[in-house]
């Protein structure tokens, strides 16, 4: 029987955190994809089925894209203030580079 503790935090076998890829931003398992680029194609209105073919750097199976997606509402705060931080990082490179 699992635990409580075992079921409040699932695993997520399709995502990983290795701070030598990207950073150390989740990403799929074995790629340089990272859950906020997928999230970001996904929000954009790219559906579900696309984003296989959008990342066509690597052929990403529908599993994997849920889990990611999963990922994301299960971490929602922690995503949204990394897009937060990205998107300052980037209007600091824009300033600089005026």
């Amino acid at each position: 029987m699992a635990t409580a503790a075992a079921l409040a935090y699932p695993a997520y076998p399709h995502v990983s955190k290795d701070s030598q890829v990207m950073g150390g931003s989740p990403c799929i398992a074995g790629t340089r994809v990272r859950i906020m680029d997928l999230v970001g194609a996904y929000k954009a209105g790219v559906p579900v089925v696309e984003l296989q073919e959008y990342f066509s750097s690597r052929a990403l199976t529908l599993s994997e894209i849920y889990a990611a997606l999963a990922y994301y509402f299960d971490h929602q705060e922690e995503l949204e203030a990394a897009f937060a931080e990205e998107q300052e990082l980037g209007r600091q490179a824009e300033r600089q580079a005026l």
